[in-house]
């Protein structure tokens, strides 16, 4: 396993998610400044959300078919540099339009820098990917706390903080990416030399992909609802509220690494089925409890069955589509991801309607649906080995 080339690729990963975590953060300034409705404010999010998870698969099938390592470094700047015009433009659709071409740059960085990934993890995939995937948890929250003190001390013109860590891993990646492409790729090479890969299973990809849509689902409701519900529900101030998400996130990336390291052990689906199962009790005894300690401590089993099976969910995609590596990374990454995050809107409107704790409640029955789901998931086909004569 290439450690320093896939910790290079997690701060890539760092640094192009922290434009998904940027966004929310700025839409309260633009409004503010009486550029936004909500209406629009939420236009925007959907506009990069849309943009991202539609041409994300499409980047994996092109990186499929030949190696396209610019798009690392390339889709890093796009998705900043982009991002931090917003607060400089002058109307409403040229920021929808900043808005697309930023999701379009996170759509180029995903594909491509999972395939490497998996390539320079070696044999311990499990780990390798969890290393990749950290980045992306540590992004959406590195971008509301790079952006906001910007903000508040320049007001819209802070957004231009963005386009600094996107030049430098510009530069980063590109360096790094030369240096790494020729050991990865007689990496490869011998590893094609004595494997024969099976053929794709595209239904049992399918069937995963319901499992990342439920995952995506509980992910963006808890990002959206967690501190509402401990405002309103549990009746704690501002700041506790904003700190049971930091709680859930920093346990997050704990376990993202510890579910790389679990499925190495006991097997890809195994830790998979084990968060699923596990996330069900753990988020109905969080909608009982009525004592603010007790549910602050309920959310790191609620973070570690949520978060361990990120990495291992992209691994086993990748495992069922051994000849398409790039088009489930841009999948699983991507697509299945973000319709998480277009349901959310309807769950918030079942949220008026009847109420934070019925609404967690009902989210209940997401990780009873991905539970099933995985249960009856079958094991990817391993790869049949030659041995050279």
């Amino acid at each position: 396993m290439n450690k320093k080339f896939l910790w290079v690729l997690s701060l890539g990963h760092a640094f192009t998610d922290l434009n998904q975590g940027a966004l929310p953060a700025i839409l309260p300034f633009l409004i503010m400044s009486g550029n936004l409705s909500y209406a629009s404010a939420a236009g925007l999010i959907f506009a990069m959300a849309l943009s991202s998870s539609i041409v994300q698969p499409l980047f994996g099938l092109w990186a499929d078919k030949a190696s396209k390592s610019w798009l690392m470094p390339s889709g890093v700047l796009l998705a900043g540099t982009s991002l931090a015009t917003i607060g400089y433009l002058p109307n409403y659709w040229s920021m929808f339009i900043a808005a697309i071409i930023s999701g379009i740059g996170i759509a180029a960085f995903h594909p491509e820098a999972a395939k490497f990934a998996n390539r320079a993890a070696g044999e311990k995939k499990g780990s390798g990917i969890s290393i990749f995937s950290v980045g992306g948890n540590i992004g959406f929250a590195l971008g509301p706390a790079l952006v906001t003190p910007a903000l508040l001390l320049w007001g819209l013109k802070g957004t231009i903080v963005l386009a600094i860590p996107a030049i430098i891993m510009f530069f980063v990646l590109g360096s790094q990416v030369k240096e790494f492409i020729p050991l990865l790729s007689a990496s490869n090479q011998t590893q094609q030399a004595d494997t024969i890969l099976v053929k794709d299973e595209w239904g049992k990809f399918s069937w995963l992909t319901l499992a990342i849509v439920a995952r995506s689902i509980i992910f963006y409701s808890l990002n959206t609802f967690l501190p509402l519900y401990w405002l309103k529900v549990l009746y704690q101030s501002e700041a506790v509220s904003g700190m049971a998400l930091t709680i859930m996130f920093t346990a997050g990336a704990v376990s993202t690494l510890l579910g790389g390291r679990l499925a190495d052990r006991y097997g890809v689906l195994n830790v998979v089925r084990l968060g699923f199962v596990l996330l069900v009790p753990s988020l109905y005894c969080l909608t009982m409890v009525k004592d603010v300690t007790l549910a602050t401590l309920l959310l790191l089993p609620v973070a570690f069955s949520l978060f361990s099976i990120s990495g291992p969910l992209v691994l086993l995609g990748q495992k069922y589509l051994p000849n398409k590596i790039g088009f489930a990374s841009g999948v699983t990454l991507g697509l299945a991801v973000s319709i998480g995050g277009l349901v959310t809107p309807l769950i918030g409107q079942y949220a008026d309607q009847h109420g934070l704790l019925a609404t967690l409640t009902l989210l209940v029955f997401v990780p009873i649906f991905g539970s099933l789901v995985v249960l009856t998931l079958r094991k990817p086909m391993e790869f049949l080995h030659i041995k050279k004569s």
